[in-house]
């Protein structure tokens, strides 16, 4: 699945805070936290609103976002509504040249879990046929009925990263996305079984940074947390 970059030269060192421009670089950010009922329960890919209470409390963290992303980049999003609405909270307090030119990506949603959606968390080990993951819900290569298996989410998470690193080289890709593909990207990026990648975590609003040079990939930054105060 690896292409080649062509003439682009290998940073081996930052030495600099500022990352260097003219890198197929992308920005992954995890969306806010979900209202209160939807964490009751395995929400997984069911399409559930923000919380709006903490919109307005983590406001600072929005606009500790929209410091730190770059200004001129193009922007992704999972076709749920809390990345999209995430998405958006960022743009406001940013000055960013593409704003509000948010593309869906579906490659880029949660997994699902078919029809244990909706489960509570307290019945939801019942209904696993293997042991879950020790910080995931369940193994990477379980697979729910009419669901997908994080290894499901790993191939398809892979396949747009090449593709978006293909159509933006050489420049800066934001995607607002989920703590699973979060993962996957990781696993992509270093090449691992995704169920090792599964020992990232994600928070909500967090950002994880990766890059394609010359073919290659690297991680910059994960799980890197926006000042909320």
């Amino acid at each position: 699945m690896t292409r080649k970059n062509k003439n682009i030269p290998h940073v081996h060192f930052l030495d600099d805070p500022q990352l260097p421009d003219n890198v197929t670089r992308f920005w992954l950010i995890r969306h806010a936290v979900v209202e209160e009922n939807a964490r009751k329960t395995m929400y997984g890919a069911l399409d559930v609103a923000l919380c709006e209470k903490a919109i307005l409390k983590q406001k600072n963290g929005y606009m500790s976002l929209a410091q730190r992303l770059p200004k001129k980049g193009t922007w992704y999003s999972s076709p749920l509504k809390r990345a999209i609405r995430t998405a958006e909270e960022i743009q406001k307090e940013g000055d960013f040249l593409n704003k509000k030119e948010i593309k869906i990506d579906s490659r880029f949603i949660e997994q699902s879990i078919g029809d244990w959606h909706g489960t509570p968390h307290d019945q939801f080990t019942a209904l696993l046929k293997r042991s879950p993951h020790p910080f995931w819900s369940l193994s990477a290569s379980e697979k729910p009925p009419r669901g997908e298996s994080i290894l499901d989410v790993y191939a398809r998470v892979g396949h747009a990263l090449e593709d978006l690193a293909d159509e933006n080289e050489r420049q800066d890709t934001i995607i607002v996305s989920h703590g699973g593909a979060i993962r996957a990207a990781l696993a992509h990026a270093l090449s691992i079984h995704p169920e090792n990648a599964l020992r990232f975590t994600i928070q909500n609003l967090s950002l994880s940074i990766i890059e394609r040079i010359n073919g290659a990939w690297r991680v910059i930054a994960v799980n890197e947390l926006p000042k909320f105060n």
